[in-house]
């Protein structure tokens, strides 16, 4: 494992994408436990995308137009649904005092859907991995699977204090439902501007 690779990991792990954003508005609305249980969903939905590099099933995805467009439109559709659910303070999100109620295991299992749904981390793996595998590697499959771990390893730490530091400052937002408000809003728009985004993206 080489320096530029925890460098390259870390900068493209803390750069804000839905992950990121889902996990802030979960510490942001239910507190610790929710932004933890986002962390754990969010870093789990990338191994079938790790896996799939790894084995080289990612190749699919770029040789095949409906595969890629099928996956896409899916996690399209799941990011407008939750910047809709969001909006309307029910569904995917819910950045309000009855948050709390919701099991961590459905925190979970959402961020592991967002992640899942996005067909660019496939193709990105696919390109990210190789490049730091050295050719005289005897067993690359096995040095693919160290990679990826240490990456997952810094993703949960990274969302883990997004998190964190969403949930420190629950208390200040909710007791200020105007900011509430803006905060609801603001995530929101970040989903759809993301499922914007997605939908724009090929192969």
């Amino acid at each position: 494992m080489s320096p530029e690779f925890l460098i390259t990991s870390l900068i493209v792990v803390i750069m804000p994408g839905t992950g990121v954003i889902y996990t802030l508005a979960q510490g942001l609305g239910g507190g610790t436990r929710s932004a933890l249980a986002a962390t754990v969903g969010c870093t789990l939905g990338i191994v079938p995308h790790m896996a799939a590099s790894i084995f080289g099933l990612a190749a699919l995805l770029h040789t095949s137009a409906v595969a890629f467009q099928a996956l896409k439109i899916a996690g399209v559709a799941y990011l407008l649904y939750l910047a809709w659910g969001t909006l309307k303070d029910h569904g995917g999100l819910n950045v309000g005092a009855e948050h709390k109620r919701k099991k961590l295991h459905i925190i979970a299992w959402r961020g592991f859907l967002i992640n899942i749904l996005n067909p660019k981390l496939s193709l990105f793996f696919l390109a990210f991995l190789p490049q730091f595998v050295p050719t005289s590697t005897s067993n690359p499959v096995w040095q693919m699977v160290l990679l990826s771990t240490i990456f997952m390893g810094l993703t949960a730490i990274v969302f883990a204090i997004y998190g964190l530091a969403a949930a420190n400052m629950r208390d200040q937002v909710l007791t200020r439902p105007a900011v509430m408000n803006w905060f609801r809003r603001g995530f929101a728009a970040a989903f759809g501007a993301l499922a914007l985004r997605l939908s724009f993206a090929d192969r």
